[in-house]
């Protein structure tokens, strides 16, 4: 298993190099940092943008891939440059990251546990009501896209507020700064709840549903039903021996599924007020800030493939076969 899983983390560092090599390419190639210098009152000579954007790193007079190793020998020193106003990049991505891996953390464990829970729950209960409802349930929540989503829990808290006559639940920001210790941690589980709850329903429903069909694979497997002749109970032989064999499935979707949610946590940090690395990508963007979005980008990528390597560690725990590879 130890080769294995070597073999398997020296791939994913190859492919963060490469995925974060391509990001920074497509973003020097399309993006124009130049504009935002262009166009303002009084004018500013083109001699002092060329030498504000040498100083950055963003000219587009310099040819891409000089600009590229330029870039990539700072990354590999810890440098990840210049934002497009002059501001460190490192000192940004140190704010925000926290405040990322707090939603997505949070809420990949809790979409993952309670996804396969509740599809486990719902195989044994076959084509009863609650097996229905879930089932029902589960497609109407992956039909709904996060942003609308996010967006109707807003709504439907700050009417609940209003109703009540005081903050229940908080639905914008990251938390009170006037409040310190104790108070501002619970106020941050307050502010947290929101946005947990936008991204973790959909990898419930996901997971919910692809649990449920591994699920019932499982169980009338002879495996099984010899564990339960020989005298398991009927719960032990389901989460010993079946729970196990078909959480397989559901741990090899781990990565695929943290990369959707990636995707998710940019509108909820948007919607919700949080200065995370999904909002600061969208506003990379808007200010065609090359640096930035590489930045993000490699982020991203080492979060997938972290993802990945741990839907490794996951299959190869409970698959025997893996360990003898």
């Amino acid at each position: 298993m130890g080769k294995f899983l070597l073999r398997r983390l020296a791939t994913n560092l190859i492919l963060v190099a490469l995925a974060a090599s391509l990001a920074y390419m497509l973003a020097a190639t399309t993006m124009n940092p130049r504009g935002a210098y262009e166009g303002r009152q009084p004018p500013v000579a083109e001699e002092v943008i060329d030498a504000t954007l040498d100083a950055y790193n963003l000219n587009d007079k310099t040819p891409v891939f000089e600009r590229y190793l330029t870039w990539a020998g700072g990354v590999v020193t810890g440098d990840f440059g210049k934002t497009w106003n002059g501001g460190s990049v490192n000192e940004e991505m140190g704010r925000r990251i926290m405040v990322s891996l707090r939603l997505l953390l949070i809420g990949t464990l809790l979409g993952f546990a309670l996804g396969v829970a509740v599809g486990a729950y719902s195989a044994v209960r076959q084509y009863r009501f609650s097996d229905r409802a879930i089932g029902v349930s589960s497609f109407v929540v992956m039909a709904v896209p996060v942003f609308l989503l996010a967006t109707l829990l807003a709504i439907a808290t700050y009417n609940l507020n209003r109703g009540l006559g005081f903050t229940l639940i908080e639905y914008t920001g990251e938390y009170n700064p006037r409040l310190s210790g104790w108070d501002q941690f619970l106020n941050r589980l307050n502010h947290l709840i929101l946005p947990t709850i936008s991204l973790t329903l959909g990898s419930i429903a996901f997971y919910s549903r692809i649990q449920r069909n591994m699920m019932l694979d499982v169980l009338n497997q002879d495996f099984v039903r010899t564990a339960m002749a020989k005298g398991l109970r009927r719960r032990t032989a389901l989460f010993k021996h079946a729970l196990r064999t078909a959480l397989i499935p559901s741990a090899t979707y781990f990565a695929f599924a943290f990369g959707t949610m990636l995707t998710g946590a940019i509108f909820t940090e948007k919607i919700f007020s949080w200065h995370g690395m999904g909002a600061w990508l969208v506003d990379a963007i808007n200010q065609n800030d090359v640096n930035s979005v590489a930045a993000v980008s490699l982020f991203t990528a080492v979060c997938v493939l972290f993802a990945a390597f741990l839907s490794d560690l996951l299959v190869a725990s409970l698959d025997p076969r893996v360990r003898v590879s």
